[in-house]
């Protein structure tokens, strides 16, 4: 890398994709520290880049400094609340920082921008044991005014606490009372292995004579084995709140009881918690890869609705309609697209039949999504067209573009494409985000190739390529560059057929002027032969 002091001077000497390019190369090598520099440099260039904001948000968590790693996500969102990988860096920090129903707040938002990212699923999960796990869950924690504040000052240790903030050994009496069977227990579940060691360093600080000793590097051995006991009950800490074990039992348990309870007669005292906990099951069952379980999760919880009354759940309906719509998505991930299609007509005849336009909308585009699938795209594109005006977001309006000017691609429709393709492009230009203005460029440069518009074609697929480059991706990259090249070569053959074409107009002529000139020299022969 060359010399940030004298570009900070002179100013940058390269183009901001050359450093963003630069800066990912050394994230992808772990070299953080170094990144960051280039990102920095790449922002002097471009200081509102969301991406590259985003970029060295990324390295700043890894280098464990959570709250710069915040203001470059919250700098992110500054011109676009709805960038979605600015909402998903700015729960990643507060997570980091210990904020955990901050980050909750901020995942969830980002899940309902774009639900089909796992990241965002799995940050729900994580945030919500990590509250779990701190102060427990509201059905099995009773908060009860006695004066005692220390539910409060922990939470705001967990806001204050630093990655690099020092860890005190607990004093005497302090370990003998935390060291209770089941924390304990705990604890070996979540070292593992590692919980031997963590008891042979411990026996090994009791040694008096041992640890008064010096190492070769004149570390004191009491200090070095001190270390090593404060980095395993860091990491104990750490994958508590990253994976909690007695946070999923007793949710599950929990879980078990509400449904061993509707199948008896009466639901739970709060059927919206159950709903809502049990959707976030399916979700989650969904988004690990495992949809039968999401479909059977999903049947049981739509049973349960449908025989509690309205003013049980007074949104039945709505509930009832989610619950078809999940059970689609799982039937798609199975493959039953018969079954999926008609769970998702179920879910949108209860959106038009209760004038419910979210639920509308989300119905309209499964059903799209499924008929696509299938090949129908006639059938997708009436439904997808339907769903237009219900639009809200320039991200969503840009995803329904494309897929319509896809399908009217496949059905080689290639005006009525590279119509929606334009639109699609506008859109995520609007949304400025360049994942989807690859995808849309990409779309009008094909529609430009089956037009037999080469030309226009290569400015497209070019722009798609800068893309391309930007977001790193390899595969598009090298997708692209075959496409150009082949454009290219169309443009070199029309060439040639029109110059083929041109010579054979000339030669035509010669041969006219050629046969006229012979007609002519022969009817002054046969005049000349008259005459004698």
């Amino acid at each position: 890398m060359s010399n940030n002091q004298d570009e900070g001077e002179q100013g940058p000497k390269s183009s901001f994709i050359t450093y963003v390019a630069e800066g990912d190369q050394l994230f992808i090598k772990g070299e953080f520290a170094k990144a960051i520099e280039s990102y920095t440099t790449a922002l002097i260039l471009q200081p509102t880049e969301k991406n590259c904001l985003v970029a060295r948000s990324k390295c700043y968590l890894k280098l464990g400094d959570p709250e710069n790693a915040l203001k470059d996500a919250e700098t992110s969102l500054k011109n676009e609340k709805e960038f979605f990988k600015g909402l998903y860096q700015k729960a990643e920090a507060l997570y980091a920082m210990g904020d955990f129903e901050f980050a909750l707040v901020f995942y969830h938002r980002g899940h309902r921008l774009r639900p089909e990212l796992q990241e965002f699923r799995l940050g729900i999960q994580k945030s919500q044991e990590a509250i779990d796990n701190s102060v427990g869950s509201p059905a099995s924690v009773k908060l009860e005014n006695k004066g005692d504040l220390s539910f409060f000052h922990k939470k705001e240790e967990g806001k204050k606490g630093k990655a690099n903030a020092p860890i005190r050994p607990l004093k005497k009496e302090q370990k003998q009372q935390s060291k209770s069977p089941r924390s304990e227990k705990t604890v070996r579940q979540l070292l593992g292995e590692l919980y031997s060691d963590k008891e042979y360093l411990e026996k090994l600080l009791k040694d008096q004579d041992l640890v008064k000793g010096n190492t070769r590097s004149g570390i004191k051995v009491h200090d070095l084995i001190l270390s090593a006991i404060t980095y395993l009950d860091t990491r104990t800490e750490f994958w508590r709140q990253q994976k909690p074990i007695y946070a999923r039992e007793r949710d599950r348990k929990l879980m078990q009881q509400q449904w061993n309870k509707t199948k008896q007669s009466k639901p739970s005292s709060d059927p919206t918690k159950y709903i809502l906990n049990s959707l976030e099951e399916i979700d989650l069952a969904l988004a690990a890869g495992d949809p039968e379980l999401s479909c059977r999760k999903a049947r049981q919880v739509l049973k349960t609705v449908q025989g509690w009354s309205d003013e049980d759940v007074p949104n039945k309906k709505e509930v009832i309609g989610n619950l078809h719509s999940c059970l689609g998505n799982a039937r798609i991930e199975i493959g039953d697209m018969d079954g999926a299609l008609e769970c998702h007509n179920k879910d949108l005849e209860i959106a038009r039949q209760n004038n419910l336009p979210e639920s509308k909308s989300r119905a309209l585009d499964n059903v799209g999504r499924v008929y696509a699938r299938i090949g129908k795209f006639p059938q997708a594109i009436e439904v997808w067209e339907e769903k237009i005006p219900l639009a809200r977001s320039s991200l969503e309006k840009t995803w329904l573009f494309h897929e319509i000017g896809r399908c009217y691609l496949e059905l080689d429709h290639h005006t009525e494409a590279l119509d929606y393709g334009e639109k699609s492009l506008a859109s995520a230009t609007e949304a400025e985000d360049d994942e989807w203005q690859l995808n849309a460029s990409v779309l009008v440069a094909q529609s430009e190739v089956k037009l037999g518009h080469y030309q226009a074609a290569v400015t497209y697929f070019e722009k798609a390529l800068e893309k391309a480059k930007l977001i790193n991706d390899e595969a598009a990259k090298e997708a692209i560059r075959n496409a150009l090249e082949d454009a290219n070569k169309r443009i070199v053959e029309q060439l040639e057929t029109e110059k083929l074409g041109d010579g054979a107009e000339k030669n035509q002529d010669v041969a006219n002027g050629n046969k006229e000139t012979l007609n002519e020299e022969s009817t002054e022969d046969k005049e000349e032969t008259n005459d004698d």
